[in-house]
Formats: C-alpha cells, sequence, structure tokens
C-alpha cells in the first residue's frame, strides 16, 4: 500500500460470534456468522459483497467455499493468504487495494477458526500441518508456540533488563481492560501474586504470559470511501497498511531476536499514511505472549529502545494513560482470534462506541504478529472519518 491508496478505503462493517472455548460448529459456519453480522453492521446483505479475504494457519473457512455459501456466484476477489496472526492485518490492506483499484466494490475479511476444541496451535487436536521449520525445530523440543516464543522473550529481556514483573503489568493491564468487556472470556482481575504463582509454561513465560485458546470469528466489511459515506455506520478510514518480512527462529538471517520485524516495516507504515508514533492515539498490539506488547511499542517506536517496561510499570497504557493499549483485554483476556480481533476494537475505539472508550480516540495502529516464527508481520493504522 502506498499513499495513492491512503485513506480511499474504508472499514464499515464488524461482527463477531461469541469467544468460546467450544463453538459447537464447524469454523466455516462460524465464519458465515461473523460475515452475516458485519454485513448487517454495515446496511449490506451478505451477497452484496463481491470480495472474499482470509488467513488461516491449520484450519481455514476458505474465500471460495465462504462465498459460494453466501451465494455470490461470479466473486471479484478470492483471497487465501497463508498465515496465522502474521497476516491479520494484511487480510484489510488487501481488502483495501482491491476496492481502491476496483477490483470489487465490497469485500469482507474474516479469521474463523476452533482453536480450543479442535485445531490447537501446539499440535494436539487434528494433526498439525508439516511445515518446513518443523525439521528444524522438532528434535529441539520446539513443538508449541510458548516454547519457541521463550526463546524471544529471553533475548528481549536480556536487552532490556525487564523482569517477570514487567511481564505482569502487560497482562494485569489487560486483564483490567477486559473486565469492562462484555466479548471477553477472561474478566476476574488478575493480581500480581496471582500472575507470579501461576505455573510456568516454558521458562520466562508462565501462563498469564500466554495467550486464550479461542474458538470463534470476526469479520470486517470494507468499501471504498466514498461509498462508505452513505452506509449506516461511520467510516473508519483505512489510512496504512503494510506487510513485512520477518524472523525466522530457525533458518533466517535476523541474529538479533530482542527486535522484531516491526522495526523494519514500521517507517514504511507510517510513510503510507502521511503520520507517525506522536499521531496515533491508541494501540492493539498482536499479544500471542506478553513480551510482544514491549518489544512492539518499541519497534513501532512509540517510546525509546528499552523504555517499554518502565512505560507500561507507570500505567501508561491503562485507559487514561498516555497511550491506551489493547482496550479490549487483547489475545491474553478477551480470546484469540489472530489479530483481526484487534482491528473489530479499533473500529469500535474510533465509533466511540467501544465497552472501554478512550475520549476522544482517533487514530489507532493495530498490529499482526511481528514476524517470529512465521517470518512475516503486516499492520494497519486506521483513522475515525470525522
Amino acid at each position: 500500500m502506498s499513499d495513492f491508496l491512503r485513506d480511499r478505503a474504508a472499514i464499515v462493517g464488524i461482527g463477531w460470534t461469541p469467544y468460546s472455548k467450544n463453538s459447537g460448529v464447524s469454523t466455516l459456519e462460524l465464519a458465515l456468522r461473523a460475515i452475516a453480522a458485519a454485513a448487517d453492521d454495515a446496511g449490506l446483505r451478505p451477497s452484496d459483497i463481491d470480495g472474499f479475504i482470509t488467513h488461516s494457519v491449520g484450519d481455514s473457512a476458505t474465500a471460495a467455499s465462504v462465498a459460494a455459501c453466501v451465494g455470490v456466484p461470479d466473486p471479484h476477489v478470492v483471497l487465501d493468504l497463508v498465515g496465522g496472526g502474521s497476516m491479520s492485518a494484511a487480510t484489510v490492506g488487501a481488502a483495501a487495494m482491491a476496492v481502491a483499484t476496483g477490483q470489487a466494490d465490497t469485500v469482507v475479511c474474516w479469521r474463523a477458526l476452533n482453536a480450543r476444541s479442535e485445531f490447537r496451535m501446539g499440535g494436539t487436536g487434528r494433526a498439525a500441518p508439516a511445515l518446513t521449520e518443523f525439521q528444524y525445530q522438532t528434535p529441539y523440543g520446539l513443538f508449541a508456540p510458548p516454547q519457541q516464543y521463550a526463546l524471544v522473550a529471553q533475548a528481549y529481556m536480556d536487552a532490556s533488563g525487564a523482569t517477570a514483573e514487567d511481564l505482569a503489568a502487560v497482562a494485569i493491564t489487560q486483564r483490567d481492560n477486559a473486565s469492562h468487556n462484555p466479548r471477553a472470556m477472561m474478566r476476574t482481575p488478575l493480581t500480581l501474586d496471582a500472575y507470579l504463582a501461576a505455573p510456568w509454561i516454558s521458562d520466562p513465560l508462565r501462563l498469564y504470559d500466554c495467550c486464550l485458546e479461542t474458538d470463534a470469528a470476526v469479520a470486517v466489511v470494507v468499501t471504498t470511501a466514498e461509498r462508505a459515506r452513505d452506509l449506516d455506520t461511520p467510516p473508519i478510514l483505512i489510512s496504512g497498511a503494510a506487510t513485512g518480512g520477518g524472523h525466522s527462529l530457525y533458518s533466517g538471517a535476523r541474529t538479533d531476536y530482542s527486535i522484531s520485524a516491526a522495526a523494519d516495516l514500521a517507517p514504511r507504515l507510517y510513510d503510507n499514511a502521511g503520520l507517525g508514533p506522536e499521531d496515533i492515539d491508541i494501540a492493539q498490539l498482536y499479544d500471542a505472549f506478553t513480551p510482544l506488547v514491549l518489544m512492539q511499542l518499541e519497534d513501532y517506536r512509540l517510546v525509546p529502545r528499552h523504555s517499554a517496561p518502565e512505560f507500561v510499570a507507570a500505567g501508561n497504557t491503562k485507559v487514561g494513560g498516555q497511550l491506551p493499549v489493547n482496550t479490549h483485554g487483547g489475545h491474553l483476556s478477551e480470546g484469540y482470534v489472530h489479530g483481526l480481533n484487534h482491528v473489530i476494537e479499533a473500529a469500535l475505539q474510533l465509533r466511540g462506541t467501544a465497552a472501554l472508550q478512550v475520549p476522544g480516540a482517533e487514530v489507532a495502529l493495530c498490529t499482526g504478529q511481528p514476524g517470529y516464527v512465521s517470518g512475516v508481520s503486516s499492520a494497519l493504522i486506521l483513522r475515525a472519518d470525522r
């Protein structure tokens, strides 16, 4: 996405299913329910949609199958992106490109998964996909994401001096946010003592450092900015979108794992949007694990290098603080829908209708997984159309 596309597309509809540990339905059914809700939110019918974009890892409700079920015999855009949370923001960026260039009039992006009851990222449930990188990790016992990200966490903690209490501050702040969110799976307040007493998952990550396994779907409808202003909901302009390469923990060329690929992507993102870090009012940062929040605060240049632990500990990421972060509770407490639920929360905030509203929020940063393991990352800057 270049500045040619800046503010030419907008989010006009959002929808979601309940977040649960057992949906009782297929990922296709989840996708259709979320898409129907998002279309209704925009004042459209599902059959008005002519572009279908999703992202997945391990499980999927494919774009072609969703288009057929919705009743669109000739979809103009059908795109299945490979990648979990890494590609969440990329779906919305691709939708913006499609409508701005006339490939489609109205595009829906979604993520649907049964990540607790069916395909679990740790490899239980259905058989995990046979990825090339597995040959490099499994001999050393690196089967599950917490084991992989423990390496990243330790690298960042060694470089920055962050402590367990600093990781706890992220989890506790987001749990407090989730306590106001009726969508959130975890709303009971979290204390430092409870955090420290929780079992180790993979040192230095404890239970509350890890995101929730969730069955759910979310969907986002995108159209041109001009058409958006004639629909039912206040448009949320897509000011910037960027996709970039990332770290592979096993065969990539990057050597400093304390800095994520977001550090490379961020300058392009801000340039595309015509904005800078100082313009961001709220940040929905991909939080599969607590250290990623600290790292992205720095890598997106929201705070100076190695100052994120102190920034969070001082309460600056709370609602009412200098930069509210993950106001819905994030993946740690709301639910883990691979990044796209962060876009839902950003849209609610910019509409002014969030459960825990940030007064005067005008510009939001939404990030995908910052490139670890997958080797790719993506992010968005969204703006209220005032």
